[in-house]
């Protein structure tokens, strides 16, 4: 039996143990072994900390690989560790709800989990984390948010760094090393070349060919799988449901940057788009049809971003033409294990220029009827809206609103191209004299899109104004491209099978990974 003398040099061997290595820690304290990957990060930061060198590093993990609790688990081991050194560490996310509020229960969920820091911790100002003498502050990194004066004298750390605005960090945040000479460390995923986050990486990406020492620890999916193979699975049903080129898949889950600006359309994505079935005005036996309208004219009033407030004008407030769309929806691929979405082949088009919605109602009201359509996605903005109503009288429940604004606009572009770099969207083989389908065409060759700074990952995208093509010098609109695209608003819809259907809930395995990691 040990005496108590061997008792307690056995406990301070441990604990020299625990704080003189994070891997020990973590997996003694919290009951939780890192993976190789997540060590590799840790042991870098705390070895420049350690020898006080004041390095910069980037981390781009991918969507739920761990990043958030590796951080926490990071924190609470700096804690302990400098607990009786006066050290202060800063935490800056892109907004304080729910990011920075989301941080902080993270780090105390760890601190409650953790033997050597349960109960003995405490929280100050409702931002601040005290364990002994050590502190962390958490701010917001939002633009407007008043975090000048703060000092981090341990390590500097910038969660979601690609949303953070340039000018907030240069002037604001990195400043709070400046006369201590900190660590600094930026978290985030992949997102455009104009980030934050991207240019840092570039930074650090320079250095590291300078000297050889690594600052930058870029991941992806594929290297995740490796120790996680359910969370290959996961992604592996990601790209099959979105298509491995769409921008959230290619950033999120590959950590590979996309371009802000350009061409919208570009040679691979049109591929996608190309079918091989016939154009047809009339509908086939046993086949489902949807149809989709965009609404000529002017809206009434701008449109407010429902999360900003901001007051904010449609790209392309005055379209000159109705344009409908009819799909034939290919069911077969509801029943995919994975996609669970039907495929929608354009099989009609029709456009008018200068015709009174009370006459179109009775025009668009025949061809729904003729393709007894199973929906009808409307363009309910502005002057829209009293065309909507007319059609929602007759067709009752088979009409779907769709009323435009920056934040729904930016959220159809996202699913339009999820559906097309799918393989679910298919036009109808190419016919020479149809008017509708050329320029169909023409305005896809001239869309753009820009992808604005922020968090809410909103992009502007569409035909600029004033486009005229220089082959004829004829204005370009995108009145059949915007009634294509509502066809995105159709993923939404209950595609089952009518009748009595068993559903049987799959669990998400991002819930799980979560739990450690």
């Amino acid at each position: 039996m040990e005496t108590k003398q061997q008792q307690h040099s056995h406990l301070v061997n441990l604990l020299k143990k625990l704080i003189g290595d994070p891997y020990t820690f973590i997996e003694e304290g919290s009951k939780l072994t890192l993976r190789q990957y997540q060590y590799q990060v840790v042991q870098a930061i705390y070895e420049s900390i350690r020898n006080k060198a004041g390095e910069t590093f980037v981390v781009m993990f991918p969507r739920q690989s761990g990043k958030n609790e590796l951080q926490a688990q990071l924190e609470t081991f700096l804690l302990v560790v400098y607990g009786l050194s006066h050290a202060e560490m800063v935490k800056v996310s892109p907004t304080w709800k729910p990011q920075t509020l989301n941080a902080m229960r993270r780090l105390e969920r760890v601190l409650d989990i953790n033997s050597l820091t349960r109960n003995q911790y405490m929280k100050e100002s409702g931002y601040i984390f005290r364990y002994e003498t050590s502190r962390i502050y958490f701010f917001s990194g939002q633009p407007r948010s008043n975090i000048v004066g703060a000092t981090a004298s341990l390590l500097l750390e910038v969660d979601e760094a690609q949303d953070i605005e340039i000018p907030k960090y240069d002037k604001e945040i990195i400043p709070m090393v400046a006369s201590t000479n900190a660590t600094r460390v930026l978290w985030g995923t992949a997102w455009t070349s104009r980030t934050l986050l991207a240019r840092e990486l570039q930074k650090a990406r320079e250095k590291e060919k300078r000297d050889g020492m690594k600052r930058a620890f870029v991941l992806s999916a594929d290297e995740v799988s490796r120790e996680v193979p359910e969370y290959g699975r996961f992604v592996a049903e990601q790209v099959a449901r979105l298509g491995r080129n769409h921008p959230m898949v290619k950033t999120q889950y590959f950590s590979e940057e996309i371009d802000a600006e350009g061409g919208l359309f570009p040679p691979e994505r049109i591929a996608l788009m190309r079918g091989n079935h016939a154009f047809s005005a009339d509908p086939r036996e046993n086949c489902t049809y949807c149809m989709t309208l965009d609404v000529a004219g002017e809206d009434e009033t701008p449109t407010a971003d429902p999360e900003t407030g901001e007051v904010e004008e449609l790209g392309n407030p005055r379209r000159d033409s109705t344009a409908l769309t009819v799909f034939e929806v290919d069911m077969s691929t509801v029943d995919d294990p994975i996609i669970h979405k039907p495929t929608f082949r354009v099989v009609f088009r029709r456009e008018w220029v200068g015709v009174k919605h009370s006459t179109l109602y009775a025009q668009i009201l025949a061809i729904a009827e003729t393709f007894n359509v199973r929906w009808l996605v409307v363009d309910a903005t502005g002057v829209g809206a009293g065309l909507t109503s007319f059609l929602s009288a007759s067709l009752g429940e088979k009409v779907v609103p769709f009323e435009f604004n920056s934040r729904t606009k930016s959220d159809l572009c996202w699913n339009f191209i999820g559906i097309i770099e799918s393989g679910r969207f298919k036009d109808h083989k190419t016919l020479l004299d149809c008017k509708e389908q050329t320029e169909f065409w023409r305005q896809i060759s001239f869309c753009e899109f820009e992808i604005l700074p922020g968090p809410q990952k909103t992009v502007r995208w569409g035909v600029p104004d004033c486009t005229r093509d220089p082959a004829d010098g004829e204005l370009v609109h995108d009145d059949l491209l915007i009634s294509a695209a509502l066809v995105a608003a159709l993923d939404d819809q209950d595609w089952t099978v009518a009748g009595p259907t068993l559903v049987v809930p799959s669990k998400d395995p991002l819930n799980e990974l979560d739990k450690g990691f």
